[in-house]
């Protein structure tokens, strides 16, 4: 059997597949112990042969936010090895006197430089001696290191000496991330800054996933692990203890893959999606006719630049789970901070200070009795005496609670608007797919406020993160800077070619097969930054003109008459996985009046509504359901407002049309 796991802020959330049918479960998380709830997912499928766990992990984020990885060693080029304090020119508040400096993960006793000099072209000018190597492992030995990272100079153009160096220091015993491997691109402080992102989680993350899949392994007749990458495709545990850089956003980016898939099983070729947990809500936009969902390697994770292939989201640090408080202006702020899964919101019984969670359920959008399938209670009164006793200088407790879903939904509203305004794309020709445990309980109201028509909730909307790992391919990414010009475009299939040698060779060690495709990185000759385009060999001039184009819907304006220059090489290897597809059922009516199973007061816009309540289990393809009305599963629930109107489509999805709010 094939589990899918994803390791939440407050869940762990199960996917598996039993008899062709996917089921779900959640379990609460282990923060002190992640592995804890892994396999107790595990046990509780039932499973008595082998499992293959699919693993989607926040210890690498984690890490990265409250700084708890290694003591890394930084090894570069003698004379830059403070490039990682420096940074760029850019800075994130320019003109605030009282920002604090960011603060490198590498302290400057542990930065330092190997006597060696590679020319921009490759060639070895000045290579250390052997004495001198094994200088800098006694140095790095007395250091108190727990990891190495080594970057040198345009080791990008040949890495000759950069091994020398991971050979030198091998002998520490200690985990070595070198950059020809991890990043074997140009630009010196974004490529030493990922390469000591990968020193800093690997010895956590090795220890981490070994265990685990030595564990699964035992307890499962020989089952294995494979970790979901921040690219959406899946590698082994044993690739991601060695490179946990490309994990750090491993489970978001289950959410995005889970949420594209289904949305064009339903027939929604262009997406926003919005994923809304217990500690923070991920956003982001997939237009297949553009080319699917956007991928980056310009991201920053925890204020540090990261440029491995990363699916393109953002993060808002509004969850479930978000703390609210007054401000000393007596403004209301609720996140970034969150409960997490312990102590957890009010309601659950040992949380004592307001969340978002709480105010929904206070203002009747969550159902004690259908919570997680009754599984969890929920403490209403105590939430409400809580919360009476933080308002701050608002009158009632309905008011406090309504504030703090103004406020979260503002914050989701604003990291909406960076996926899609502020890149070109206008959200009212998109279909909002909401997901996660809270996500559906927002939906409605946001795309009001962004004036998407649509809105698409899918089947198992609380798992769509595990649902995306269990369906995700089998991905490596390669990529080399070559820096040619734009006549050069009709003969890079050479260099393709070495690429993608080495990129089946890794997959034959794994087992693989896999199907090979082709981008460049292009820029106007001058600029300082790229846009990514295909590259197909039949006909390679194409990659220009659809650079051209990608330059006008992104920045206004292109010049097709200004020399181009070739900047990186990319390769993506794909497995596919195995092939799922939703059961459909011609749509039937009837069924909405058998799945109504109360009636409640609900709050919207400043009053309490008398409203239906469905459980969703009970919904037929073809039921319609109106506003205001709330739908109730395991996983979590969907709000309607007064005017909506839900659609049950064949795949089960609820198909909302939002309508005017005045309606």
């Amino acid at each position: 059997m094939r589990a899918a796991i994803d390791t939440g802020g407050t869940f762990t959330d199960c996917v598996y597949l039993v008899g062709g049918e996917l089921r779900v479960l959640k379990v609460f998380s282990t923060p002190t112990d992640p592995a804890q709830a892994v396999l107790e997912a595990v046990a509780r499928t039932g499973a008595s042969g082998r499992v293959d766990v699919r693993h989607g992990t926040t210890l690498g984020t984690n890490a990265m936010l409250e700084r708890r990885g290694a003591r890394v060693a930084f090894v570069t080029t003698a004379g830059f090895e403070d490039t990682i304090a420096i940074g760029r020119q850019t800075r994130a508040a320019l003109y605030d006197w009282f920002a604090p400096v960011p603060v490198p993960l590498v302290p400057r006793a542990l930065r330092f430089g190997v006597p060696e000099r590679v020319s921009a072209e490759g060639e070895v000018l000045r290579a250390p001696t052997d004495d001198e190597l094994d200088e800098l492992a006694a140095d790095i030995r007395a250091s108190g290191a727990e990891s190495i990272a080594v970057s040198l100079l345009f080791s990008f153009a040949n890495p000759e000496t950069e091994r020398r160096v991971e050979a030198a220091l091998t002998q520490l015993g200690l985990p070595v991330s070198v950059s020809h491997r991890i990043l074997p691109e140009f630009r010196e402080y974004e490529r030493a800054s990922t390469t000591v992102v990968n020193a800093y989680l690997a010895p956590r993350m090795q220890s981490y996933l070994l265990h685990l899949e030595e564990r699964v392994a035992e307890q499962h007749h020989g089952g294995r692990v494979d970790v979901m990458q921040s690219s959406g495709g899946i590698i082994s545990a044993r690739l991601a203890a060695q490179e946990p850089v490309r994990t750090v956003l491993s489970g978001p980016a289950g959410g995005v893959i889970g949420a594209t898939r289904v949305a064009q099983h339903a027939g929604f070729d262009r997406i926003i999606g919005l994923d809304m947990g217990g500690t923070s809500t991920d956003v982001f936009l997939s237009d297949v006719s553009g080319g699917g969902v956007r991928r980056t390697r310009e991201a920053m994770v925890a204020g540090v630049p990261v440029g491995v292939p990363m699916l393109e989201i953002h993060t808002a640090g509004a969850g479930g789970g978000s703390l609210a408080r007054f401000d000393a202006g007596g403004m209301l702020r609720v996140g970034p901070e969150s409960a997490g899964a312990d102590p957890g919101p009010i309601c659950f019984g040992r949380g004592t200070q307001a969340t978002v969670t709480d105010a929904n359920l206070l203002l009747g959008r969550l159902d004690p009795e259908s919570f997680l399938g009754g599984a969890v209670p929920l403490h209403r009164e105590r939430a409400e005496k809580l919360l009476r006793e933080q308002k701050g200088p608002l009158a009632t407790v309905e008011e406090f609670a309504a504030g703090i879903l103004r406020v979260v939904e503002t914050e989701m509203d604003k990291a909406i608007r960076v996926i899609s305004v502020e890149q070109g794309y206008d959200p009212r020709d998109f279909t909002l797919v909401a997901f996660g445990g809270g996500g559906p309980l927002h939906a409605c109201s946001l795309a009001r406020a962004l004036r998407i028509p649509n809105v698409l909730i899918p089947a198992m909307p609380g798992a769509l993160s595990a649902l995306g790992i269990f369906l995700a391919d089998i991905v490596r990414d390669h990529s080399r800077t070559v820096m040619l010009p734009s006549e050069s475009i009709g003969s890079l299939a050479t260099h393709f070619s070495e690429l993608e040698q080495l990129a089946r060779s890794e997959f034959a060690a794994e087992g693989l097969s896999g199907v090979a495709s082709h981008s460049l990185d292009l820029r106007y000759v001058g600029q300082g930054y790229e846009l990514n385009v295909p590259w197909r060999a039949e006909s390679p001039a194409r990659s220009l003109d659809d650079f051209h184009a990608l330059h006008r819907q992104r920045y206004g304006f292109s010049d097709p008459q200004k020399p181009v220059q070739v900047v990186n090489l990319r390769l993506r290897m794909t497995a596919a996985a195995e092939t799922y597809a939703p059961p459909r059922r011609e749509p039937i009516s009837g069924g909405g009046r058998a799945a109504c199973y109360a009636e409640r007061e609900i709050y919207f816009a400043g009053k309490f509504l008398r409203s239906q309540l469905y459980r969703r289990e009970a919904l037929v393809p073809g039921d319609v359901i109106p506003g205001p009305a709330m739908v109730t599963e395991y996983t979590s629930a969907t709000i309607l407002p007064p005017g909506a109107r839900a659609t049950v489509d064949p795949y089960a999805n609820l198909v909302i049309a939002v309508g005017e709010e005045s309606a």
